[in-house]
């Protein structure tokens, strides 16, 4: 009898991790779009295809437009085609969250809510981007919802990760979201100083200098705060394996991250792929922390659970 009853609790446990499964997968593909989605916005700047289709959501009228297509055109409308696909996998997602909502985390419908809605307020600014004629505020709001979206599925696929933490992170999930909120500010001045073109426009005509040297000063502090968590997470004794792996990559595309970064500034922005390629791994170091974080907390979270029902039972023992 009790064979019995531990095989139908098997088997009722596995259809509950059947969706959880389903959803986790469904979000790590959109977090890989959504970080192509992103370069090739990238791409569209640099090589001033932002406007290559003059008119939103078609592309001179239609859904593809063959006859005006050029390697500009091209780059404007797979961006757009991208970005719908992305948009679409939201709604899956949240269809799938709420349709399945009894055997999910309660957080998850709510979770996958809200990157539909900024999927969606990104779709309205990526329109305001063409009828607005790249207003550099709108460019960089744009890059920011972007960003954030990417980091809200990034939270959502790392927290349904299984995961059993050690108890030894310490205050490592705070250095993390320190790391994370830095690295996503300065990804902003980033934007900004592409959108207002201010390199260029400093070297050219001494204008915008102040805009550009913000970016640059403002690679102090993140990079300070990813390299505390990298330290502290060599120092941090019997530290899981997979927050160990997720440091040093973290520590490699900081280091990656400023070369492209320097490249950049001295080839003042002439060679495309570098320019790209410094936006692309500035979006992957984000990602990389927001991971680190995640999983840091879990880990912090279970082990005061742990010590709190210790505690518990130790005061119920000594009441007896």
């Amino acid at each position: 009898m009790s064979q019995f009853v531990l095989e139908q609790q098997n088997v009722e446990a596995a259809a509950q991790q059947k969706p959880r499964e389903r959803i986790r997968r469904l979000v790590w593909k959109i977090c890989i779009a959504t970080l192509i989605l992103m370069a090739i916005g990238s791409a569209t700047r640099v090589m001033n295809a932002g406007l290559a289709c003059p008119d939103w959501p078609l592309c001179y009228g239609e859904l593809v437009p063959t006859k005006q297509m050029n390697f500009q055109v091209f780059l404007e409308w797979f961006h757009r085609l991208d970005a719908a696909l992305i948009g679409v996998s939201a709604i899956i997602l949240m269809g799938l969250s709420w349709w399945y909502r009894q055997s999910l985390p309660r957080w998850l419908p709510w979770g996958s809510t809200f990157a539909l809605f900024l999927i969606v307020f990104q779709g309205v600014l990526g329109g305001l981007t063409v009828t607005e004629l790249l207003r550099f505020d709108i460019v960089t709001a744009h890059l920011g919802t972007a960003l954030l979206f990417f980091t809200t599925l990034l939270v959502i696929g790392t927290a349904l990760t299984p995961y059993q933490g050690t108890g030894t992170v310490g205050k490592l999930p705070w250095l993390g979201l320190t790391a994370s909120v830095l690295v996503y500010v300065q990804s902003l001045l980033g934007a900004l100083v592409g959108s207002r073109w201010a390199l260029h426009q400093c070297f050219g005509i001494s204008q915008l200098c102040a805009v550009m040297y913000s970016h640059i000063g403002g690679v102090v502090p993140p990079t300070v705060a990813t390299l505390l968590v990298v330290i502290v997470s060599w120092r941090t004794p019997a530290l899981h394996p997979a927050l160990r792996r997720l440091a040093n990559m973290a520590g490699g595309l900081l280091v990656l991250q400023i070369v492209l970064g320097v490249a950049t500034f001295r080839l003042h922005l002439q060679v495309e792929p570098l320019t790209v390629s410094h936006q692309a791994v500035g979006a992957a170091l984000l990602g990389v922390l927001v991971g680190f974080t995640v999983l840091a907390l879990r880990d912090w979270v279970t082990c005061r659970d742990v010590n709190a029902y210790v505690v518990g039972v130790t005061s119920t023992a000594i009441s007896e």
